[in-house]
């Protein structure tokens, strides 16, 4: 892991965030993201927790729930079970729209930006598209969702959910914004290359960045305590996902073209001059 490199992009993202292009870049992401779980939370949340409240009476749910918080300590929350139970099953989607509508509005902004300000000799060969950012981020999300669904259990557990949900969500991270992050400059045999050679420093930067996404988690989960702040505390936590992503957006793309550059830089490109081998005559 090149930690060098690592801390170097932190600290030229830690400058670009603070441009005012980078901080309006922050508000239609959140508005959309507002928007989308605004309508869906008035139209769907109370029936959500109906059918959870209706299912688990159904399945002696109550009673095998109670049995394992007490067992790790914490029966306290059995009187809030059904709205946790909700907030489980909408973070992870509620995350990966965040991520998403970073993908689609900011992250091509953020390519522009750095890429005009910081690396302008560096040739953009677009090997990437919109539609193989979707597909690759919702494949990244289907195995996501599949690990996370089932590992849930172990969240229980409270160290072992503050070591793998930082893993899950970094690794998600790095998967959706390093394509992004090269879709520009990079081709696809480059962007392939780049992932297989700092595999270990990206994920890392997607772990961190985990990390900083735990707090709007924590904020999510103060609206268990009462549903009708939910949708209030709901928007606060998707406008501190957005700007964790839109600085975590910055810190992939300065690794990521940095990276690119040492690449080309001892690649033999196409059209250049191969040397020449002098050669010998027999017998000398």
């Amino acid at each position: 892991m090149n930690i060098a490199s690592v801390m170097r992009a932190w600290g030229r993202a830690v400058a670009a965030q603070l441009h005012y292009r980078m901080l309006l870049l922050t508000f239609l992401p959140f508005m959309v993201a507002l928007v989308l779980w605004g309508i869906a939370m008035w139209w769907g949340l109370q029936s959500m927790m109906d059918f959870i409240q209706a299912w688990l009476g159904e399945h002696d749910g109550f009673a095998r729930v109670s049995s394992v918080l007490s067992m790790v300590g914490l029966l306290a929350l059995k009187m809030v079970v059904v709205p946790l139970v909700a907030m489980w099953v909408l973070l992870p989607l509620m995350v990966f729209s965040s991520l998403m509508c970073i993908a689609v509005f900011a992250m091509p902004a953020i390519s522009k930006h750095v890429g005009m300000r910081d690396y302008p000799e560096l040739e953009q060969k677009n090997g990437g598209s919109f539609l193989g950012s979707m597909g690759h981020s919702l494949s990244s999300f289907l195995i996501f969702a599949l690990i996370w669904f089932v590992s849930l259990p172990l969240n229980l557990i409270p160290f072992v959910s503050l070591v793998l949900q930082p893993l899950l969500w970094g690794w998600l991270t790095y998967r959706v914004m390093v394509y992004d992050a090269l879709a520009l400059h990079a081709d696809a045999d480059e962007r392939a290359s780049l992932v297989q050679e700092h595999r270990w420093s990206l994920l890392s930067i997607g772990i961190i960045a985990g990390l900083f996404g735990a707090a709007p988690g924590l904020l999510w989960l103060g609206g268990v305590v009462s549903t009708l702040f939910l949708p209030v505390i709901a928007g606060v936590a998707i406008w501190v996902y957005v700007l964790v992503f839109v600085f975590t957006g910055l810190w992939f793309q300065h690794y990521c073209l940095e990276a690119l550059q040492r690449h080309r830089s001892v690649q033999p490109q196409p059209g250049s001059p191969v040397p020449s081998v002098p050669q010998t005559l027999p017998g000398l």
